[in-house]
């Protein structure tokens, strides 16, 4: 046992050295690194103070390219690609001599790069946190302190024009709602934006640099200086102190100065070659209440819709009220979700009587969001107005006056003084307002914290004979112990945790919040550990009971695609049947495509180029190939990052019907389902490639595959409109005057032709989905496609 403690520690001792090699700061022409756990950085410093490489997220089995302050125990990240994306395992960063830095997924799909530039020479990571990009003429080309994330350091400078912008959460480094910007007018401001757009809202903060009286007087430059005083420097030359003289601590220490994701921008200082685990102190920010500074009529506030913000010390707390709970339960200060919605028929009809009550709740108010103000009111009568009115949802009562609001409910704050919020709900749904639960120690874990307490009191010897006797044993009953952990679950011959019903009905909080429907089952929102599921409660007729079952989810099971919904258990527990698959927070696609604002045209064609992808990856890569049979809008659904996944694939082959022969059988949704469903004809892959048609004609043009959800003659299909405008040569009328659309307009006749081929009546003159992939990202070319209805088709 000495002589193997001996090997482990030279082990360490040489790892060590391997790393300390690393040391030096820089990276040559063709020099990558792969993302795995435990993945040493890609490059330190020459003081080792700073490491560049994949950083794995705490409590995510993602990875972060960034840099980061390697001396410090929490490894504080400083900086990261603008588009703050997370990479899976095998993800891959490169020094590339005509682009420079760029990062792809597994799949080898580039995810990033530094920019457009050429003749790279040399990457170096400096001593203050910059990494730069030299050219062979050994002159700076690129550099991480020009693309800042949401942190500046010591010798960076802030140009006008230029800004931060704070992550979405402190585990969702994407752009979140916050933004700080030196404006090209001097003042340096802060503001927060909508999300999808980047539009910005007002601002909370104004640093009062503009003097419109005298130019030479407004702020030209943010500078961090390497003493860790950050000031505006105006144009005469004069300087505005932010960081408050006398307030940086003596001695030796880092600074940075973050935006974080709670909105407040705050500069931090830490003391190096620390003998104790120390935390960063807070050496000034701005605004000194954000909850009480931001009161635009055109935002949620400080917090999201219908959320609530108090101060705890400087920092911003966000938490849903009762009668409310998060939309994303990863982000507490994102937007809350009202438990019941009363619909104005329910209230005509009853009138506000027996059918609604109110929660009370005191000193909170939503100063933004009345459309009636009674003054003077009552208690009483306040209340008995918001019943009989279908738009109240919130009345607020205070000094002997009434607002009535409806939702979303903006700027939520806690008031001091009188104040009383009345929220509607429906008889028979109050929520209840759990409070945190505390573990109580049970007399086992009692036991286990005694034995365990005499053992690290005993003597290393001890310990590792201790040692020796527990592996042996856990050896003997692996051995003897069947694979299977839940017993009276049955067993599926794959890797997937089985459990049983009671486990899911415990985890779903007895299928109490339901996510959605569809043709094989429910979705219920769950809790397995301190992950988030969606479990799916099926309810269709097996063909083979049992045997059925078990070899379809040993088909689901082996699928692995960054574009399919992830199953990750299963329960086949008698008569019940439930799939356990990974939760995708931004719900589905048609949410997302048919909602009130028009989503960014960037972002849906990624979204298409993805879909098509998991597509092809079902018909063409899958050991069984798997034919979908229902691809539409609701089939697709959104993750924390809005990367589309296929859902519900592979669940088709449990119906009574066998593919791969005539069927009479339709299956599918209306609007989406191909011609050869209706005619004697073989279903083949191709009828997935119509539906993707009709997805892809909806994603350009933001419209539903059927104007109407009647049988009505003259109904509006979607696929008469895009062949007519594609025809006559009006695309913008399809598009609706898209502008970012119209602005790519070669992609946008690209996509629209490709859809058009994919929804050809006659099946064999649809491309294959390798096929669309290659058209819509330009490998290949898009030949002009005919009319897809030559051949007349049975209406149903």
């Amino acid at each position: 046992m000495a002589l193997v403690l001996l090997h482990l520690v030279f082990l360490s001792i040489f790892l060590h050295l391997i790393t300390a090699q690393q040391t030096g700061g820089s990276v040559s022409v063709g020099s990558s690194l792969t993302a795995t756990p435990n993945v040493n950085p890609w490059v330190l410093s020459s003081s080792g103070e700073f490491a560049f490489g994949f950083k794995q997220i705490e409590g995510t089995d993602y990875f972060l390219l960034s840099i980061w302050y390697d001396k410090i125990p929490d490894k504080t990240i400083i900086w990261y690609p603008e588009v703050g994306t997370m990479v899976p395992t095998g993800s891959k960063v490169e020094l590339v001599r005509t682009t420079g830095l760029v990062l792809s997924d597994p799949q080898g799909t580039e995810v990033w790069r530094s920019g457009s530039i050429s003749g790279v020479a040399l990457g170096f990571m400096n001593d203050t946190g910059n990494f730069v990009i030299f050219g062979s003429n050994s002159r700076k080309i690129w550099d991480t302190f020009d693309f800042p994330a949401n942190t500046l350091l010591p010798t960076q400078v802030m140009e006008t024009g230029e800004g931060i912008k704070s992550t979405m959460s402190k585990t969702n480094f994407s752009g979140g709602r916050f933004q700080l910007r030196l404006l090209q007018d001097g003042n340096l401001v802060l503001n927060t934006r909508d999300i999808l757009s980047g539009s910005p809202y007002d601002a909370y903060y104004i640093s009062g640099t503009f003097d419109p009286s005298n130019s030479t007087n407004s702020g030209e430059q943010l500078i961090f200086d390497e003493m860790g005083y950050m000031y505006i420097l105006r144009r005469s030359g004069e300087r505005f102190d932010l960081t408050p003289n006398g307030s940086l601590p003596s001695g030796d220490y880092y600074h940075r100065a973050a935006l974080d994701s709670d909105g407040v921008f705050t500069q931090y200082s830490y003391p190096k070659n620390s003998t104790r685990n120390s935390n960063w102190e807070v050496v000034w920010f701005v605004p000194d209440n954000i909850c009480n500074s931001i009161g635009g009529n055109t935002d949620s506030g400080a917090c999201g819709y219908n959320n609530v913000c108090s101060l705890d010390g400087n920092r911003p707390k966000c938490e849903c009220p009762q009668g409310f709970s998060l939309l994303d339960p990863n982000n507490p200060s994102g937007d809350c979700k009202p438990d019941f919605t009363p619909t104005c028929d329910e209230v005509e009809s009853n009138k506000g009587g027996d059918m609604f009550d109110f929660i009370e709740l005191n000193n909170i108010d939503w100063p933004k969001s009345d459309y009636v103000h009674i003054d003077p009111s009552n208690e009483t009568t306040c209340k008995s107005s918001c019943l009989e009115d279908c738009f109240c949802a919130v009345a607020i009562y205070r000094d002997s006056q009434c607002w009535k609001k409806r939702l979303p409910l903006s700027n939520g704050r806690q008031e001091s003084g009188v104040v009383k919020a009345f929220v509607k709900y429906r008889i028979g749904d109050r929520p209840l307002q759990n409070p945190p639960v505390v573990p109580k120690q049970s007399k086992d874990q009692r036991s286990l914290i005694l034995v365990g307490s005499i053992l690290l009191g005993t003597s290393v010897f001890v310990i590792f004979v201790l040692i020796g006797v527990i592996c042996v044993g856990f050896f003997v009953i692996y051995k003897k112990k069947p694979r299977n952990t839940y017993p009276n679950s049955k067993v599926v011959e794959t890797n997937l945790p089985s459990f049983t019903y009671q486990e899911l009905v415990e985890a779903t909080n007895g299928f109490k919040d339901e996510l959605g429907k569809g043709a094989f089952g429910v979705v219920y929102k769950g809790v397995i550990g301190k992950k988030i599921v969606a479990v799916k409660k099926l309810h269709m007729i097996f063909q083979d009971g049992e045997k059925e079952f078990k070899t379809e989810v040993e088909t689901i099971a082996r699928t692995h695609h960054k574009n399919l919904v992830q199953l990750i258990g299963y329960c086949d527990d008698g008569e019940k049947r439930l799939l356990v698959y990974e939760y995708m927070s931004n719900g589905t696609l048609a949410m997302f495509l048919f909602g009130d604002i028009r989503p960014p045209w960037k972002q849906r064609t990624y979204m298409a180029v993805g879909i098509a992808k998991g597509l092809s990856y079902l018909h063409e890569e899958c050991s069984t190939q798997i034919i979908h049979c229902d691809i539409k809008p609701q089939n697709i659904l959104l993750d924390d990052y809005h990367n589309a996944k296929i859902s519900d694939f592979g669940l088709a082959k449990l119906l009574m019907m066998n593919q791969s022969q005539t069927n009479t059988g339709i299956r599918g949704t209306k609007g989406y389902v191909a011609p050869e469903w209706f005619r004697n004809s073989p279903v083949t892959v191709k009828v997935d490639v119509y539906s993707f048609g009709v997805l892809l004609l909806e994603i350009i043009s933001c419209r539903k595959s059927l104007a109407f959800e009647n049988d009505e003659e003259g109904m509006a299909v979607l696929t008469d409109l895009a062949w007519d405008c594609y025809h006559e040569g009006q695309l913008d009328a399809f598009v609706q005057n898209d502008l970012e659309a119209l602005h790519d307009y070669k992609k946008l006749a690209t996509f629209v032709m490709v859809g058009l081929w994919c929804v050809q009546e006659n099946s064999s003159m649809r491309p294959t989905m390798r096929k669309v992939i290659q058209m819509l990202e330009g490998g290949i070319e898009v030949e002009e496609p005919p009319c897809p209805f030559s051949i007349s088709v049975t209406s149903y």
